[in-house]
Order: C-alpha cells, then sequence, then structure tokens
C-alpha cells in the first residue's frame, strides 16, 4: 500500500524544487509553469473524491491497480516531455492516476488489522503520506542536480511496478463491499468535476490575477460555490451518491477530518515555504533547499512507530493535544528566523515539527475511521483525504498571496529605515523584507494551532474502541 501512496503524494511536491529548469527547458514564465502541478492537483482531487465510486463500479483491488499502470503511463510521458502542452497533459494523466491510490491504501490498511494493531498499522501506513511531501523536495532535488528534471517523473516508475506485482500477490477484496449501482449519478459527477475543477483554477491562479480584482476570478469563485453547494444538497438527497457527506454525522470523522486540514494546510504550507525561502532568500542550491526538511523527515520517521505502540496505552486526546502544542512552539521558532540564519538554525524548529505532526497524523488517520463500519471504510478515507488534500492547497494560495503582500509592506517599513541608514543597499531591503514575510506566515501558523487546541478535547479517551459503533456516534 505505502508504494502507491508515497508516490502519489510525493508527486505534489517534488516538481516544486523542478520548476525553475522546467521554464528554462519549455520556455515558460513563472506563472505558466505552475500549471505543471494545477494540472496534476485538479485531476487527483477529482480521483480521490470519486474513490468509493470507482470502487464500487469496479471492485478496489481493480481501481487500485488500474491507478498505478495510469500513474506508470503519466510518469513515463511526463519524463519525455518534448512540449509545455505535453508535459500539462501528461500530469492530467498521472493525476488521475495517483488520486485513487492514497483513500484506498489507507482503507485497505485500516481493515487488514483488528482494533489493538491499528495505532501501529496507521503510524506505517502515516509514514509514507507524511514523509513523501518532505522527502520530495530531497529527492527531486538530488535528481535535479546529478540526472536532470526528467528523472523525477522516471523514478516512478519502478517503484510503481514493483507495488503492481504486490498488491496483485497479497490484497484482495473483502466479501463486504459493494459492487455495482443501480443507477450512476451523472448530474453529482457534473457538479463535483465542475466545482472541484474551478475552486483549484480560483486558488492555484487567485494570486496572479489579483484575487477579486480580476473578473475571471469572480467568476470561477461563483461557479465554484454554486457547484459545490449544489453538490452537498445533490449528494445528501441522493440514495446512491457518489460523494456521502452524511458520514460526517461520525463525530470522530468530523474533529478528526477538521484537525487533519489544519495539520495539512501546515505541513503543505511549509513544505511549499521552506525551499522557496531557502532559495530565494538565502541562495541555496536545488538540493541543499530540500536537504533543510530533513531534520523533520527524519524525526517523523523516528516518533511514528512509537506513536503507534502508544496508542493502545496513552489517551489519545493527550498524544494529539503534546502534537499540536509542539507545533505552535516549533512554528512560532521558525517566525523568529532572520536573513544571518545558518543551516542549523533550522534543525531544532524542524525537528519539533516532526515529532508533533507524527503524535497528531497518525492517531487523526486511526481515530477518524475507528468508529466506522468496514463497508463505509473506502467512502470515509476519501472524505477525510479530501479534506486534508483541499487545505493543502488552500495553503499555497493563502501563504502565497501573503508573503507577496507582507513583502510590500516590509518593504516600505523598511524604505524609512534605510534613508537613515546608507549602508543598506536595496538587495538588502529586499532581502530583509522577503525573509519577514515568510517568518509572518509562520507565526501565523503557530497561532493557527493554538486556536484548534481546544478541538482535542472532542477527541475520544482511548483509542481502542471497545464495541463497534454505528455511524451516527
Amino acid at each position: 500500500m505505502l508504494t502507491g501512496t508515497f508516490l502519489s503524494v510525493m508527486d505534489v511536491t517534488v516538481v516544486n524544487v523542478a520548476m525553475p529548469r522546467m521554464m528554462t527547458a519549455f520556455g515558460q514564465d513563472l506563472l505558466s509553469i505552475t500549471w505543471v502541478s494545477t494540472a496534476y492537483s485538479i485531476a487527483e482531487i477529482i480521483m480521490i473524491t470519486m474513490t468509493a465510486f470507482w470502487s464500487t463500479l469496479f471492485g478496489r483491488k481493480r481501481l487500485f491497480l488500474l491507478s498505478m499502470m495510469i500513474f506508470i503511463v503519466g510518469s513515463a510521458l511526463a519524463g519525455t516531455s518534448q512540449t509545455f502542452g505535453q508535459m500539462v497533459f501528461y500530469r492530467v494523466i498521472q493525476g488521475f492516476g495517483g488520486g485513487a491510490l492514497i483513500p484506498a491504501s489507507q482503507a485497505i490498511t485500516r481493515e487488514r488489522f483488528p482494533p489493538a494493531e491499528q495505532g501501529m498499522a496507521m503510524a506505517l501506513f502515516s509514514m509514507g503520506v507524511m514523509l513523501a511531501p518532505t522527502l520530495g523536495p530531497v529527492l527531486g532535488g538530488w535528481l535535479i542536480d546529478h540526472w536532470g528534471w526528467r528523472w523525477i517523473f522516471y523514478i516512478n516508475v519502478p517503484v510503481a511496478i514493483i507495488g503492481i506485482a504486490m498488491v496483485s500477490l497479497f490484497v484482495h477484496d473483502p466479501h463486504y463491499l459493494k459492487r455495482g449501482f443501480a443507477r450512476i449519478d451523472w448530474s453529482g459527477i457534473a457538479l463535483l468535476t465542475v466545482g472541484l475543477t474551478t475552486l483549484q483554477l480560483v486558488l492555484e491562479r487567485g494570486q496572479s490575477f489579483g484575487w477579486f480584482a480580476s473578473n475571471w476570478i469572480i467568476a470561477g469563485a461563483i461557479v465554484a460555490a454554486l457547484t459545490i453547494v449544489g453538490l452537498v444538497i445533490r449528494e445528501l438527497t441522493s440514495d446512491e451518491p457518489i460523494i456521502d457527506f452524511r458520514l460526517f454525522r461520525n463525530l470522530r470523522l468530523s474533529v478528526g477530518s477538521g484537525l487533519g486540514a489544519v495539520i495539512g494546510f501546515a505541513l503543505f504550507g511549509s513544505t511549499f515555504l521552506l525551499p522557496q525561502m531557502t532559495q530565494e532568500v538565502l541562495g541555496y542550491p536545488a538540493f541543499r533547499a530540500g536537504l533543510v526538511l530533513f531534520p523533520r523527515a527524519a524525526s517523523m520517521f523516528i516518533i511514528m512507530p512509537v506513536v503507534g505502540r502508544l496508542y493502545n496505552v496513552v489517551s489519545p486526546r493527550i498524544l494529539i493535544g503534546f502534537g499540536v502544542t509542539l507545533l505552535a512552539i516549533s512554528f512560532w521558532q521558525l517566525g523568529d528566523l532572520t536573513v544571518a540564519v545558518k543551516f542549523s538554525g533550522f534543525i531544532a524548529p524542524l525537528i519539533e515539527t516532526g515529532i508533533g505532526i507524527g503524535c497528531s497524523m497518525v492517531l487523526l488517520s486511526t481515530i477518524s475511521l475507528s468508529s466506522l463500519p468496514m463497508a463505509e471504510m473506502t467512502a470515509a478515507a476519501g472524505l477525510y483525504t479530501l479534506i486534508r488534500r483541499v487545505s493543502g492547497n488552500i495553503s499555497y494560495a493563502v501563504l502565497a498571496t501573503l508573503v507577496e503582500r507582507r513583502t510590500t509592506f516590509h518593504r516600505v517599513s523598511l524604505i524609512g529605515l534605510a534613508s537613515h541608514n546608507s549602508a543598506l543597499s536595496v538587495s538588502t531591503l529586499n532581502h530583509r523584507a522577503r525573509m519577514a514575510a515568510y517568518t509572518d506566515c509562520y507565526t501565523l501558523l503557530a497561532w493557527l494551532f493554538v486556536l484548534v487546541l481546544p478541538l482535542t478535547l472532542l477527541l475520544p479517551k482511548k483509542g481502542v474502541p471497545t464495541e463497534p459503533q454505528s455511524v451516527s456516534e
């Protein structure tokens, strides 16, 4: 399961460090080259949302294998791209392949273990989900510096082939999974596709077009809002919905998804900010910029199995509350960085970040699905993944906008300082303003964790359910 999950999540972030090389290769500006990421994200999110539908239609194992094959084809084609149009089209194929892998693999992993072992099982699963966006820039930077940007796509092929072989041998669909529909909800599919596509386009393009100063962004936001509201109404009244929003009546799923959204916002947002900041402000090469995130990955790798063991011993409220508190502290420390920071200055706060994510995300994914019937596991895993993934996309849009606007704010403030100190050059002022903008974002994330900390009180006191629970509990 981890082969598909790791590759799908990693491909969201691995292209970030390759974009400067792609701009040169395809002769595109920064605004255009981001379509390489946008195309993948749109296709991936649509497939994440429809995982339960396709699983019911084809069977979950067949869906997983088919998704892996499509992902291989998209990866290989993306590496051979000769034009920008080809690259965008091949990334759409890759996204359609990668989207279903995350919720399907989470549901399969969750089902295969008894309650007493689910903490450790989901800890191992979460290692793939959480480490992938961190290791993506590191691996991508090394491949780009030594082999070229095309290898960030080629490297997926052998790993995916191994995954296909293992899934074929060891994974089987359980008897209780529903197969087939009495009637396909075509209107739900249409609303889903239009709503998520326009939402993603608004989030990806908003900053470039000045947000609501642009008529295109206003129109896109209206279309996204209307279609998503229409989708929710349609699916709540459908007998066989594409997305079963009624599962959010389950308190554990709704609270876990909310906390997961906040942590996903910070995880994907900081994974976007740190490589950009270190390359743009501190002048790091691609590999060194990715390497900055390694302490976070290492601490996550170490702490996740420990948390899996503690799941049956220590209250999830305590562990997740500790993780959220540590995340608030670590991002506050990142908010105190200056342009004089050395590489070693990132180590302590990022180790703390990794421990905080390890303590919270592992248990949230386990708790969120712990009281649901097995037959609804795939649909619930799709909802949980969708919320976390959309929050990550929102973080890109919000934080990118904040960086630009806070840069302008700090630049204006520093001009007054420069008038009294002729030794400060324009370049120095710009670097200080940019660094201050990035640290403002880290401080914002710290306060966000402080605000959601009370939600941990709604989590169960015990991790292992003592008896089966209904959907509405």
